[in-house]
């Protein structure tokens, strides 16, 4: 018997993440943040890859397929790799028009199979760089670089014997934003943290896993439809949103203080705190604060920074009073 299974990245630039050069090229046309990725990729990942691939919807995918052969008593008898990666171009502005320019798509890295009795665990890196250059100063040796930073994501696919399979991303370049999608091409988990400065000043060389040096990718749970419903309210609404950036360690709100603003992460981890006890943690995307502003004002948790954070604030008369009532009645649950 053959079991296939897979998982994906579709990795993207969000336009609240770019800074100083990149931000400065954006409004100059001369390069584009990307529309964030559909929820599900569908039952044909490869097409819908490719689909995004052609409206320059994406700076990379990773997709990791892979199959083990079982024989009818149970054991595996063949294995193998499937799939690998796909990379998009750059669209650079000229004024008059623009072109789109081939980006360098880097050998994939497929780690030998580890086989167990009754699995097989698949690696699998893939990223590249854009085919235009970035010169730029940067803190190591040669002190000036020419082309563009290295992307990418690594992932590990375990299949079972019995059919069952885990997957996971494991390591990822420090920009853009990484998403995770399953064997059903559902969304399912995302990068919090996007550090485009340390990104430009440290993904090349040996920094890399081309150079034998991954980094660890830091993932969270998926954001809920009504929090993505939210989003637009809070960014796209009738008042700008404040930004705010937030240390490692502080605190956007303390439990009990009084407070009439709503929150979106926008990039980071915030862990939620009640009476000293973690109850969870919430990645980009996350909708925070709904609680104090239906229940009279009084903050009902602290919300601390895991990581360096970016979040927008608006307030309370901007968003749908009965859409904040279900979203508290979801972290409710979640939070129990």
């Amino acid at each position: 018997m053959r079991i296939e299974r897979s998982i994906n990245t579709v990795s993207w630039i969000p336009s609240d993440l770019l800074e100083g050069m990149g931000k400065i090229a954006t409004r100059m046309k001369m390069a584009h943040h990307d529309p964030p990725p559909p929820d599900s990729l569908g039952a044909d990942v490869p097409a819908a890859v490719e689909e995004l691939r052609v409206n320059d919807r994406f700076r990379f995918a990773n997709e990791l397929r892979a199959f083990i052969e079982v024989d009818d008593a149970g054991k595996i008898i063949d294995f193998g790799y499937r799939g690998g990666g796909v990379i998009g171009g750059t669209t650079v502005g000229l004024g008059i028009g623009s072109i789109t320019i081939p980006a360098m798509k880097l050998d994939d890295r497929q780690s030998e199979p580890e086989v167990g009795a009754t699995s097989v665990k698949f690696t699998q890196t893939v990223g590249g760089r854009t085919g235009a250059p970035m010169p730029r100063v940067v803190k190591q040796a040669p002190f000036i670089q020419y082309h563009a930073p290295i992307v990418w994501t690594t992932l590990e696919l375990t299949i079972n014997a019995d059919g069952t399979h885990t997957g996971a991303m494991v390591g990822a370049s420090g920009f853009p934003r990484h998403w995770l999608f399953d064997d059903s091409g559902a969304l399912v988990a995302k990068s919090s943290v996007a550090e485009y400065k340390n990104w430009m000043n440290e993904s090349f060389g040996r920094r890399t896993p081309w150079g034998d040096e991954d980094s660890p990718a830091l993932v969270t749970e998926v954001e809920t439809l009504l929090e993505r419903e939210l989003q637009g309210a809070i960014m796209r609404g009738g008042k700008k949103p404040e930004i705010r950036k937030l240390k490692e360690g502080k605190t956007l709100v303390e439990q009990g203080a009084i407070s009439d603003e709503l929150f979106l992460l926008l990039n980071g981890v915030l862990v939620v705190e009640v009476d000293g006890e973690k109850l969870a943690e919430m990645g980009p995307g996350a909708v925070m604060g709904e609680r104090a502003l239906l229940e009279g004002g009084a903050r009902t948790a602290t919300l601390r920074a895991v990581t360096d954070c970016k979040v927008a604030a608006v307030k309370a008369d901007a968003i749908d009073l009965d859409k904040l009532a279900e979203l508290a009645q979801g972290h409710r649950r979640e939070h129990s």
